[in-house]
């Protein structure tokens, strides 16, 4: 499996130099490096252990001036090589770049005791005996302590042997299968146009894929790549690579962007971050305090929000917001670099918990869950992330970099949940789910809803699905209504009668004189057959109004005692039966029925006949064909 060695240390302890003596190969590319003797960017180099392993190698600048860049190559490294002059020994930036790897997860390395031919050999062992005292508590405290000399040669081959050694038996953490490779170099390569390098850090990307270059969100095809200076049709986790893009110019990209495929990452303004502050930090971070933020091979100004205090002393650990001018794209376990503004230094690092975070208050009741996330694996990190989620839920390429698990995994666990009532699809095309927890209190809201519902409307038998999405529903997903109104029915908690929804222990209760009101229109329109009374006509006649009324109406018709002919006009159920029965007979033996059939057939007037007829056609049993009716084809 590739392996990516970085160099870390002080300005001018000789990292360049050991890189060549190693690989035969100069990082110091710029002529103002070449000049000025120190090295301002990223270089890179790689190293054939053996036949079946290439080391890729990292040089970084050790100037305090470049930290940025230092931080941008080491965010890609497997394990580092911390070079230490003996003729200075530990030096300011030997202790910040020691402090950033530990910040960025890093825990294997060796030490590169250089420059031993400028000086004696007991002030060598002196200074041999001074680092391993300084790396105690450190990730290097075991690691091999290597003098020698890229001047003379001396040592040259132990180091190389000793690094041999350490990357034959490394196992990388390559985490997912998601493609993601952070630029830290762009330029043009003539006779192929545009190439980005970087180090990809999981998945893998072949020539001629789709790929998107992120915050942006320009879109490109994969012409050609190179892994450490020759051509392949793949690159994978842990190798240098350098890829060539279609119809993209130098100007349209730049470091800290984020190559990977298509819909696969979902930049956000809001981080989640688990941030430890150095001990070693002059003073602590405050709140809403604003600071350089390194991830990837990105830098840039973010604020800190801290959700249960006013400051993060040296030497804790809290849950943070890290809130950015414009979206960033990340995944779970991401780490992080934080550095102050004044002075200038390495303050404090983290990890992601959650890339899609949202602005919460202070104390939330979500900060126990966030706390518990870093910690968290599989299932657990997954419901987790839905609960966090909320009502809006999450897609599957969301989940992938909201708990970044390998896709198979993710799908498995996916199931696993969903047989077990933990985890519900309720978005079936975009494939978004959401928590048990939060259809539950969603469930339970409902079930709140419609009892006030009931006892607010006790003439109603119940709600139409309608309505229901248009009052409780609103603002929620309506595919999450629908996905819940489905499973209250299912489970038996909700009564579903044609399209109106109620509470199994609802019946409609009436007032005496609405019982009252309810007996004297029934027995109108019952009386009244195949011409019954107008609206108009049975208000006046019983001195009533359209509000004193218009309840009753509505329950009647839900109840199916009387149907809505027109505005004007109901028709008891079995009128309208037996009316509806005589056309279909008719139809048996006709194929049309014209103005004067209808009259003869039931003996209605045209001012009862053009309503009826016209409600005939909307109920899509008959259809108007000129100044006929034909039976609609069912």
């Amino acid at each position: 499996m590739p392996v990516i060695m970085g160099t870390a240390g002080h300005i001018d302890h000789g990292k360049t130099s050991i890189v060549k003596a190693l690989t035969g190969i100069s990082c110091d590319r710029l002529a103002e490096e070449q000049k000025r003797g120190i090295t301002i960017e990223l270089g890179f180099a790689y190293l054939d252990l053996t036949p079946e392993l290439r080391l890729g190698v990292i040089d970084v600048p050790g100037h305090e001036r470049f930290v940025k860049n230092m931080v941008a190559g080491a965010a890609g490294i497997d394990f580092v090589l911390l070079v230490i002059a003996a003729d200075e020994g530990v030096m300011p930036q030997t202790r910040e770049h020691l402090e950033i790897c530990t910040l960025l997860g890093i825990n294997t390395g060796l030490v590169a005791l250089t420059k031993t031919d400028m000086v004696e050999p007991d002030w060598l062992e002196l200074v041999r005996e001074d680092v391993a005292t300084y790396l105690q508590g450190s990730f290097l405290e075991h690691a091999p302590i290597v003098p020698v000399s890229a001047h003379t040669g001396n040592g040259i081959d132990e180091l190389r042997a000793s690094i041999a050694t350490l990357a034959t038996d490394f196992a990388p953490d390559r985490r997912s299968d998601l493609f993601r490779l952070p630029i830290d170099r762009v330029f043009t390569m003539k006779g192929h146009g545009t190439v980005i390098t970087g180090t990809s850090l999981s998945g893998i990307v072949r020539v001629g894929e789709d790929v998107e270059i992120y915050p942006a969100g320009l879109k490109s095809k994969v012409r050609g790549l190179q892994v450490h200076g020759g051509s392949t049709d793949m690159a994978q986790a842990g190798e240098r690579t350098a890829v060539n893009l279609h119809s993209l110019d130098v100007d349209d990209l730049e470091r800290g962007e984020v190559l990977a495929h298509p819909k696969t990452l979902f930049p956000s303004v809001v981080w989640d971050v688990e941030l430890s502050c150095l001990s070693s930090s002059p003073n602590p971070l405050k709140h809403r305090t604003e600071v350089h933020f390194h991830h990837g091979s990105r830098e840039v100004l973010a604020k800190l929000f801290f959700l249960d205090r006013d400051k993060l002393e040296p030497g804790e650990t809290a849950m943070c917001q890290v809130r950015f001018a414009s979206p960033l794209p990340g995944v779970f376990g991401d780490r992080c670099i934080v550095r102050s503004f004044s002075p200038l230094q390495t303050v404090a690092g983290g990890q992601i918990v959650n890339p899609l975070g949202r602005k919460v208050r202070r104390h939330s009741a979500d900060l126990d869950t966030l706390q518990g996330l870093r910690t968290m694996a599989g299932e657990d990190l997954l419901v987790a992330q839905l609960r966090l989620a909320g009502q809006a839920g999450l897609t599957v390429p969301e989940l992938r970099i909201m708990t970044d698990m390998e896709s198979k995994a993710l799908e498995k666990t996916l199931q696993l949940l969903g047989g077990r009532q933990l985890a519900f699809q309720f978005d079936r095309e975009d494939r978004r789910f959401v928590s048990a927890e939060v259809v539950d209190a969603l469930g339970q809201e409902c079930l709140t809803y419609l009892a006030a519902y009931h006892q607010r409307e006790p003439m109603r038998q119940g709600i139409s699905r309608a309505e229901l999405v248009s009052s409780f529903g609103q603002g929620i997903a309506p595919k999450l209504i629908h996905f819940l109104m489905e499973r209250l029915v299912r489970s038996g908690l909700i009564i579903l009668e044609g399209d109106i929804l109620r509470l199994p222990d609802h019946e409609v209760s009436l007032a005496s004189d609405q019982s009252g009101l309810r007996a004297c229109i029934e027995t109108a329109y019952g009386a009244g057959g195949l011409m019954p009374p107008t609206l108009k006509a049975f208000l006046e006649e019983h001195s009533l109004t359209v509000k004193e009324t218009a309840k009753m109406f509505r329950l009647l018709q839900e109840e199916g005692v009387l149907i809505k002919v027109s505005e004007e006009l109901y028709y008891t159920r079995e009128v309208m039966h037996d009316l509806t029965s005589r056309v279909l007979n008719f139809f048996a033996t006709q194929p049309e029925l014209g103005p004067q059939d209808f009259r003869d057939l039931t003996g209605l007037t045209r001012k009862f006949a053009i309503p009826v007829l016209e409600y005939l056609d909307k109920e899509k049993i008959t259809m108007r064909v000129g100044d006929k009716r034909q039976l609609r084809k069912r």
